[in-house]
């Protein structure tokens, strides 16, 4: 519950302060009419809509099992961060838009220094709220925290450009800055929203986690019980703070069922404590001689596939 409750005050935090940081650069792109500024205030009006849609991912995904969702709602993780990452790669559309916009119309920069002020302020509120939100999702092993922190400390990368971008024209009247400086910003931000998708997608789709696998097969390989003869079809998955684990395990065709039981909830104990996640294992007992034998009734069982792809 400390760690809920600890990550629950991150996001909020990073809502509400976000709100605030936005105001600061839209007050900036007001007073100075600069395309880079107004790049920077778009970046965080999307980025305020994710944080949103970040907190109620959150509080979706600690709901516990119910009738409707027997493996709870963790999964929405993946969901929240791909919808994150798709608005960021959104907000990169739009700088590149209006970069393009500014070019052909022509660009007019007013009162830079009040605006190189309160972008400074806005970058280093934002610095101090991603690290911070960064930090507590790392602690926890939460990746909603992790990629709105990450988002978060883009958002200071992009003022830090365009904070650059002004001191750069203030000194040296070259306007065509505030237009290659947005451009800049546009494909860094789009590949931070690239590699939270991709987070995403391979989430959805079950991709092994290779740290998680390797945990598992150290466990299998290395530690199985005596009188376990053997182990296979292994697969596992990841959502949230939970990793689904299942395979079957081979034992002598005369060990009583009590027994095999003990030996497979000792090595059930193995593998969990082995992982840094929560678990839920599930163990297919088998028979070493009849273990043939005993699949054969479900041969045939789906068409599309071969048994032991099947089982």
């Amino acid at each position: 519950m400390k760690k809920m409750d600890e990550v629950k005050r991150a996001l909020l935090v990073s809502l509400f302060v976000s709100m605030f940081s936005l105001s600061l650069k839209i007050a900036a792109f007001t007073i100075t009419d600069s395309t880079a500024a107004l790049s920077d205030a778009a970046e965080s009006v999307v980025h305020l809509f994710a944080v949103m849609f970040v907190v109620y991912g959150y509080y979706l995904s600690i709901k516990p099992a119910d009738d409707d969702h027997h493996y709870g709602h963790e999964r929405v993780e993946f969901l929240s961060v791909g919808a994150e990452g798709a608005i960021i790669i959104v907000a990169g559309l739009t700088i590149l838009y209006h970069a393009a916009e500014s070019a052909i119309t022509g660009i007019e920069i007013m009162n830079m220094g009040t605006g190189i002020y309160l972008l400074v302020g806005a970058a280093l509120i934002n610095f101090f709220l991603g690290s911070y939100v960064l930090r507590v999702g790392r602690k926890h092993d939460n990746m909603i925290a992790v990629s709105n922190g990450k988002h978060t400390l883009t958002d200071v990368w992009t003022s830090g450009g365009v904070v650059t971008a002004l001191v750069l024209i203030y000194f040296t009247g070259w306007l065509f800055i505030d237009v290659v400086v947005s451009l800049m910003m546009a494909g860094y931000i789009m590949f931070e929203g690239y590699k939270l998708l991709r987070f995403s997608v391979r989430g959805l789709m079950d991709t092994r986690n290779p740290e998680i696998d390797k945990a598992l097969v150290n466990v299998l390989k290395n530690d199985l019980p005596n009188g376990v003869m053997d182990w296979h079809h292994l697969r596992h998955r990841t959502s949230g703070n939970t990793t689904w684990v299942e395979f079957h395990l081979v034992f002598k065709d005369d060990i009583n069922l009590k027994k095999a039981h003990d030996k497979a909830t000792a090595l059930e104990r193995k593998l969990i404590d082995a992982l840094n996640t929560d678990a839920v294992i599930t163990i297919h007992l088998e028979p070493d001689e009849a273990h043939d034998e005993s699949h054969t009734i479900l041969e045939g069982a789906n068409k599309k596939k071969d048994l032991d792809e099947f089982i």
